[in-house]
């Protein structure tokens, strides 16, 4: 029986480099990770090997189902404990092109309070459609707060459910989007909205964009990606 066609030498490039940028953008460090949903078979996706993102090159990107099984001669090698999440999303969601796992510093005073994560500029107008925050005890009990399986992943994902981003109690994020550059976009924006918000909280009672003015601003950064794309792997690349 046949196996999965290679996906395009540019998608695994642009995957390569999303890794990069997230690091320099200091969205990961040596942990979190990014995939993307394989250009010829839908039904796969694209992940590194356990290797920091850092530090992906071509050659650590493998194909992998949404049980988070690797396909064919690289069934032996070393994995990201977290691929559940991934597999699962792109099970419960077959608009998601790729996703972002990733424990920004930033984020987590609103994984592990009931301070709500909202747009509070343009940059970060997706955030208007709601951030859920995944609580793993529901579906774990007393775990390390990991998503080490497939079940976790399904529950992650019903969390997440339409929104473009879920946070997690105690953990990190995970941030979805249409391709690889929106995801990107996303996982940085989200983590700079999270410092501003901080700070203005310090301030007084924020004034957030509303529903409208979110909608707005995201469609608007939406058509500008590539922009912002450009000046990130250029960066990136040193």
């Amino acid at each position: 029986m046949p196996g999965t066609p290679p996906a395009s030498a540019a998608l695994v490039d642009e995957l390569v480099t999303g890794n990069h940028i997230l690091f320099h953008e200091k969205v990961v460090d040596a942990f979190g990770h990014i995939s993307v949903r394989h250009d010829k078979d839908p039904s796969k996706f694209l992940l590194s090997r356990h290797r920091a993102p850092g530090l992906v090159q071509p050659s650590d990107i493998l194909v992998h189902d949404f049980d988070g099984n690797p396909e064919g001669s690289e069934a032996g090698a070393r994995l990201y404990g977290e691929r559940f999440i991934h597999g699962e999303i792109y099970r419960a969601r077959p608009d998601v092109v790729a996703v972002v796992h990733c424990h920004a510093p930033q984020l987590i005073p609103f994984c592990a309070t009931r301070s709500s994560l909202k747009p509070l500029y343009h940059m970060s107008g997706f955030l208007g459609r709601g951030v859920p925050i995944f609580e793993i005890r529901e579906t774990g009990g007393m775990t390390d707060m990991l998503i080490r399986s497939s079940a976790l992943g399904v529950a992650l994902a019903k969390s997440l459910a339409a929104h473009p981003m879920v946070l997690m109690r105690g953990h990190g994020a995970t941030m979805v989007g249409n391709s690889i550059q929106q995801v990107v976009y996303r996982s940085i924006y989200a983590a700079l909205n999270a410092a501003l918000q901080m700070e203005a909280l310090r301030l007084g009672e924020p004034i957030y964009l509303a529903r409208e003015e979110a909608e707005q601003a995201e469609a608007t950064n939406d058509k500008a990606l590539d922009r912002a794309w450009a000046l990130w792997k250029q960066e990136a690349a040193g």
